[in-house]
This record gives structure tokens, sequence and C-alpha cells, in this order.
């Protein structure tokens, strides 16, 4: 079994950044929210508390058991991660008197200390917390302090426990990736084995395993999860893989029978199955977000169904769910701090017969795309953006209409195609055109219009759970501006949205 690090979240923004220091060090970790401990089994080699909104001194504070976890496995409080071991160990917590946000620098630092292994005095950490650490339990060391900030960390006596008040995972930390691998590497005794191909291994043996002799309904979506996770499953069950890939009417422009054709190449079985007016039809009078991508994602198991009765014996639908749609979908205040539903998050309906395999679950999205390079799959399927599983309907602000859609794939094929042209598709993580629900002024000739506006949104990211909006040249965005007005009937203005994630998301909807 593969070796890993437990991550508890508490609910901080900074969570899932944790875990992306721990995989770029090759060491496999999960989050769990802080109330859903699993079971601890011996391939847990070590366990890292959050930080957190939430303050140790509210009431009903955010306090799991550690009892199993404490003195008997390698731990690390990380912010509020370590308020509480020292709040609820017989120390005590109290409101900062002084700014702990931002940049600071460590003033001492006790550098035999395994965790400070090669930190050195000087270095810059970040902080963000509003309480802080004002005395720390009896056997507690302090071994670390800024010019600020007496208690920065500390050891436990007699205990592989550490807690830290600033935050390693962000880059702002200039030695913070190398203090988790004191942790990880030194503490824990993590080899560091995770790599694309050990997970390629592991996993088609997995699925050698689970499935069987098994028939697996895909459905694709010409993007890169579902076709390395479609590789995946091919390696692994061959003609017992049947693939899937639906036109629901909200695709890009000519992607339908664009993906079809890259798919003949890949030695894969697909079957494209026509059922836009369906999804029309589900989302006839919807505008509601949630309620778009609800009436999508049940469109889309309901054709699945239908596809799969025609399959004799299928047993498994096959999905390409990675990890920050998982995450997600999560909220360790349970589901009404949910950010989003995902259309291929949350199981099944009782009355369609099949149950879930999904090979990515575990992975974020460049891990995903090393994989599939890996596989040896072709480099322009690897490098497409990301595209939204319930696709244009959530940049469509409102109802859904062919109309709408028909106009909004003109605007995104010039604006795609444009970032094509100029060289710049690769250097932008996801884009895309939204259309919103009003009209502007505008004039055309010698006559005034009334007509829609788009905007326009690319972003840069690692994996989609944080990104900025891409400075994106000035004479690009003219020339494309220019071309979607001449080209495409009906819109008049274009608009650049400059908003980050978060506090944005990357979709409008």
């Amino acid at each position: 079994m593969q070796e890993q690090i437990l991550i508890l979240d508490f609910g901080s923004q900074f969570t899932q950044l944790i875990a992306r220091r721990l995989r770029e060090m090759n060491v496999y970790c999960e989050i769990h929210p802080f109330n859903k401990i699993p079971t601890l089994t011996p391939e847990i080699k070590g366990v890292i508390l959050s930080g957190s909104p939430h303050s140790v001194r509210q009431e009903n504070p955010l306090n799991p058991s550690l009892e199993n976890i404490k003195g008997k496995l390698p731990l690390l409080g990380i912010c509020y991660g370590a308020q509480l071991l020292a709040h609820f160990y017989g120390g005590e917590v109290g409101k900062s008197n002084s700014r702990e946000y931002g940049r600071a620098n460590l003033s001492f630092v006790e550098d035999n200390n395994p965790l400070f292994k090669g930190i050195s005095n000087e270095s810059q950490v970040w902080m963000s917390h509003a309480d802080t650490i004002l005395k720390v339990p009896e056997n507690y060391n302090i071994i670390a302090s800024t010019h600020d900030v007496k208690v920065a960390g500390f050891a436990v006596t007699g205990e592989q426990t550490w807690g830290i008040q600033f935050h390693p995972e962000v880059y702002h930390s200039t030695e913070g990736a190398a203090l988790l691998q004191n942790f990880v590497k030194g503490i824990c005794g993590c080899k560091g084995t995770w790599t694309s191909d050990s997970f390629i291994d592991t996993t088609v043996a997995e699925l050698k395993q689970k499935l069987g002799n098994d028939k697996v309904v895909l459905g694709l979506s010409g993007g890169v999860d579902s076709s390395v996770a479609a590789v995946l499953l091919h390696k692994a069950i061959g003609a017992n893989l049947h693939c899937i890939f639906v036109d629901n009417g909200l695709l890009r422009k000519n992607e339908f029978e664009n993906v079809l054709d890259s798919y003949k190449h890949m030695g894969l079985n697909v079957k494209g199955v026509n059922a836009k007016q369906r999804f029309y039809d589900a989302l006839k009078d919807v505008s509601d977000p949630e309620a778009k991508r609800k009436a999508i994602g049940k469109a889309f198991v309901d054709v699945f169904d239908d596809e799969s009765k025609t399959i004799t014996d299928a047993k498994w639908l096959g999905q390409g769910t990675i990890y920050p749609d998982v995450i997600e979908s999560l909220s360790v205040n349970g589901p009404s701090a949910t950010i989003k539903s995902h259309h291929n998050v949350g199981g099944l309906p009782d009355y369609m017969k099949l149950s879930v395999v999904e090979p990515l679950r575990s992975l974020f999205k460049d891990e995903v795309r090393r994989v599939g390079r890996a596989l040896g799959i072709d480099a322009s399927l690897i490098g497409r953006h990301p595209f939204p599983g319930p696709g244009l309907a959530i940049r469509i602000l409102g109802d859904i209409t062919a109309e709408k859609v028909e106009l909004l794939q003109n605007v995104d094929a010039i604006f795609i195609d444009g970032l094509k042209s100029a060289g710049l598709y690769d250097t932008v993580w996801q884009a895309g055109a939204i259309l919103l629900p009003i009209q502007s002024v505008g004039v055309m000739g010698d006559e005034r219009t009334y007509e829609k506006v788009v905007a326009l949104r690319a972003v840069s990211s690692t994996d989609g759970m944080t990104a900025d909006w891409c400075h994106l040249p000035y004479e690009f965005l003219a020339k494309v501006s220019n071309d979607i007005i001449n080209k495409v009937k009906g819109v008049n203005r274009v608009v650049y949205d400059i908003s980050s994630k978060p506090p944005a998301t990357i979709e409008w909807e």
C-alpha cells in the first residue's frame, strides 16, 4: 500500500496548498474534514492539522479527539492546528495585540530541532491569524519566534508533535517547503515514491482487481480528465470499456465532431450520442445556477442509464472526477458551506443500477496531465484547457436557449482561436466567454443598436483551487473584441473579467 500523510482540514483557504506541496515532493497525502477522521492504517505515516478561519476560543470550537494520533504518530499543527495543540492541552491562546498577517521573519530558530533543520535565522514566513499562543503547556518547548510572535513554533517533549503559527505551504514562506520536507521525509520517514509511473502501475493493478471481467460505461467529455481516465481503464480492461460521448448541446463550436475524430486514433471504443434536445428540455426556463447543474447532472445520468442498457451486463459507470471536485463538494461545516455541486460527485440515483469507478479521484489537475503524458496521450489533448461539466450552460447567465448557445459558441470560438493564433493558449490555464443577461446601447454605422454584452475570462492556475486573471496584451484583447462585435450578430459590447479566485470563482455560475 502507498505510504501517505493525513491532512485534517479545519476550513483554511490554504489547506489544499499543503497537499500540493507534499505532492510536489512525491509524497501522497489526503485531505479529510477534521470531524471525519478516517481509520488510521499503517500506511499513514503522519498527520497535519490545517489552519482555520475559526478560533479555539469561540463557543463550540473545532476540537476533534486526537487520542489515536497525538503521541502515537508524527503530528504537525499549522496556525489553528498549533493553537488547538496549545489551548486544549494546558496552554493559553488569546486575541493578538499586534497585527499578525502577512510577511514576518524568524528571529529565533532552534536549528537542532528536526523540524527546523536547515531553516535559517531571519527566514521569511507568512502569518495569517487573529489569535496568538500566549503560553505553551508545561511539556512544550518554544523552538521558533519572530520579532513580534514569541511562540512561532513549539515541540512537545517526549512526543513527535510540533506546532507552528505561520503557514509554510504558501510561497511567501521562503523556506516553507524545506520545513514541510523535514516533517514528511525526515520525521515521518516518507520515501517520496509517489510518481506518475507508480500511480499508473498501482491504479491499473487495482482496476484489474476491482473490475475483473466486468463492463464499464464511461462518459467522455473530450477533456483531459475523462480522456486520461479512459486510457487507464482501457489498459486495465481493454474491450470491456465502452465510452460514450454525449452532445448535450452545450459544447464548444464543432466540438462533438472534432472530439470524436480525435478519439479514433486512441484505440478507444467510443459511441457518439446526440442528446441536445433532451438537455434543452431539461433546462427550459431554468435560471438558477445550482438548479442548472442539477438538471444537467440528472440528464447526463439518464442518458448514460439509457445507453448502458444497450450494453449487455454493464456494471460500472466510469468518471473523470478529480480531487478538486471532491474537495469543493465536501465541507468541514456540512453541506451549507459547499461552494457548488458537481455533476460527477456524490453518487448515483437508486434507479441507475451501476456502481461508480473513478480512477483519478485522488489527483489534482496538473497531476492528471503528468499521468497523461506518461501514458503517451497526444500533447494537444493533454494541453486542452479545462471545460466545465455543465458546459456553456453556466456561461450563459439566465435561462438557456439554442439561440443563446449558438451565439456564445461563435464568440467563444473567436476568443479561443485567437489565443491559439497569438501563441497565448498555452500560457493560460482556462479561458472562455460568458453571455451576460443585459443589453447595451451601441452604434454600428449610422444606426443605434441595443444588443448583448459578453465577458471574456482567462485565468492562470496550477490546479483550479485558486486562480488569478491573466494579463493578456491590450492589442490582443482589442483585436478579439473587434472580431467578436463585427462577426457575431447580436453582440455590441465586450468586457474582460479581472477577478481572482478567491473571492470570485473561475466560472460565473
